[in-house]
């Protein structure tokens, strides 16, 4: 196995494998209100083709995978998937981020098969208002019973990422962190992007806001997480059996040490969430490419990668809703 690293001295060594580009969710800040055309079964990549494409990416060093959608709990069989990417030589972790409806069924499964570890999407607390959110027929109940099935599954830590958008559920950020001094849960904090066309001017709480709320439940030391492949800063209150994560796209982003890149569920390679650009391998791979010629293609995908995302100049990209992306 090498090393791989891009034209700017980044090692990449984490790949984001979007499985589907369903859910069964329509969370405002992901989705376009007018919903999206689903890719046809045919264009999305089987099993065997993202493991093919996961492993030749090991042999360049990609050591850390994680399986997203869509909503990837909304294909059948995902344990089927993960046991075979848990048999990839160079593949030491494979976690995956869902929006825990559907997992309370299957989180011992998914542990069994090879699953490390798991983080939740949850916006609120509040029954109507994830309703509200998601625009979905989904129970909240769902999630928190997912929740705690993937806590007992030892699944753990057991992440909850919270999309903080002003004057929907940022009146939350208490709540939410109040759980991590006694319940021993693990939130992140996330700014909005402007991925959907929303007006970030109106919806925007930054991390330095987010901080100042959160002092009267006292002050955030320091915490060095040693789980974990993503940008996410940690802190944790006094005491506190849980942790606090924050994720600064917008306001100060992380780019100088991404270090990964994200296969669409139709096979294209994103060297950065927030470029238009993609390496196609799901063609080369139909038409008998060799995992030497994969390789080539991956080399090409890291090699393009940008130094940093254009939100700041208020550029985001069209091409794709968000959910086609992964995260």
């Amino acid at each position: 196995m090498t090393g791989c690293s891009d034209s700017f001295q980044r090692p990449i060594n984490y790949l984001r494998i979007s499985v589907t580009d369903r859910c069964n969710l329509r969370c405002v800040y992901c989705m376009p209100v007018d919903g999206v055309r689903w890719l046809a079964q045919g264009d999305i990549l089987t099993y065997e083709e993202i493991y093919t494409i996961a492993r030749a990416a090991a042999e360049l060093g990609i050591s850390k995978i994680r399986l997203t959608g869509g909503e990837p709990l909304a294909r059948s069989d995902l344990s089927h998937l993960v046991r075979m990417l848990a048999s990839i030589n160079g593949v030491e972790d494979i976690s995956l981020t869902t929006n825990g409806t559907r997992l309370g069924s299957c989180a011992a499964e998914l542990k069994a098969a090879g699953l490390r570890r798991v983080n939740v999407s949850l916006d609120t607390f509040k029954a109507d208002r994830f309703q509200s959110i998601t625009r979905g027929s989904h129970s909240i109940d769902d999630v928190l019973e997912g929740i705690e099935a993937a806590r007992s599954a030892g699944l753990n830590p057991v992440k909850i990422n919270m999309v903080v958008v002003g004057g929907v559920n940022d009146d939350e950020l208490l709540d939410f962190a109040a759980r991590t001094i006694n319940d021993e849960w693990h939130v992140r904090f996330i700014e909005f992007m402007p991925v959907v066309g929303e007006a970030i001017e109106t919806k925007f709480v930054s991390v330095s806001e987010m901080r100042r709320r959160l002092e009267v439940l006292g002050g955030l030391e320091p915490y060095l997480s040693g789980i974990g492949n993503g940008p996410a800063k940690y802190f944790r209150f006094a005491r506190a059996k849980g942790t606090i994560g924050f994720i600064t796209p917008v306001s100060e982003h992380f780019c100088f040490s991404c270090n990964r890149l994200r296969l669409t569920s139709d096979g294209k390679l994103r060297s950065c969430l927030l470029s238009e650009q993609e390496v196609d391998l799901k063609h080369p791979l139909r038409n008998g490419a060799s995992s030497d010629g994969l390789k080539e293609l991956i080399r090409q995908a890291v090699a393009n990668k940008p130094l940093q995302h254009r939100l700041a100049e208020g550029y985001a990209p069209k091409d794709r809703p968000f959910s086609q992306v992964g995260g």
